[in-house]
């Protein structure tokens, strides 16, 4: 699996997974429910993870919604 994106905003995350859902890529988010139990430190992020074949394509689509700064390297 390829992590896109670690972040706990709720609005990014729900942009991209509907653009990863649109868009027929499978993913999943990690660490969903440990980033909510630590509150307010966010000390565990969750993550946006891509099967690694899918990688390229799901890259491509968040560059082209204009979210590609959060991509992580």
């Amino acid at each position: 699996m390829a992590e896109l994106v670690r972040t706990n905003d709720p609005a990014l995350l729900s942009a991209i997974e509907g653009l990863l859902t649109a868009g027929q890529i499978p993913h999943h988010v990690a660490d969903r429910h440990a980033s909510s139990l630590d509150g307010l430190i966010e000390v565990i992020k969750q993550r946006v993870l891509v099967p690694d074949e899918w990688e390229a394509e799901a890259r491509v689509l968040l560059i082209d919604a204009d979210l590609g700064e959060w991509l992580r390297h």
